[in-house]
């Protein structure tokens, strides 16, 4: 019998082995979340579960960390990167037709240098 693919928005992993697994803290993953850069899945008792593309972002919230950005950077950043993923799958589901627009017809001014050649 074949297992359906994984998804990656499909919460599975609870708080503190998501934690472990991206190499943080529980606490921070509660920080992140309340600073809107992360929202877990929740199950009908509210405990919160991280899916793979979760565990990806907080990865990514990490590294920008350690390249100085402090969490109001990040949001930023997480948030220009969803928008420019978002159009480019745009693009690519409707790409633009090519514009084309009719040529300038050159008019010659007369200058002394056609005018001796003439």
């Amino acid at each position: 019998m074949a297992l359906p693919a994984p998804d990656g928005d499909r919460g599975l992993y609870g708080i503190s082995v998501a934690a472990e697994l991206v190499g943080m803290g529980v606490q921070n993953l509660r920080l992140y979340e309340a600073r809107g850069l992360l929202e877990p899945e929740r199950t009908s008792g509210g405990t919160r579960r991280y899916s793979a593309n979760d565990l990806d972002r907080l990865r990514r919230i990490g590294d920008l960390l350690e390249a100085g950005l402090n969490l109001a950077g990040i949001g930023m950043v997480l948030d220009l990167q969803g928008e420019n993923a978002r159009l480019r799958e745009q693009q690519e589901v409707s790409p633009w037709s090519p514009v084309t627009t009719p040529r300038a017809t050159r008019s010659r001014k007369r200058t002394d240098s056609n005018r001796k050649n003439r």
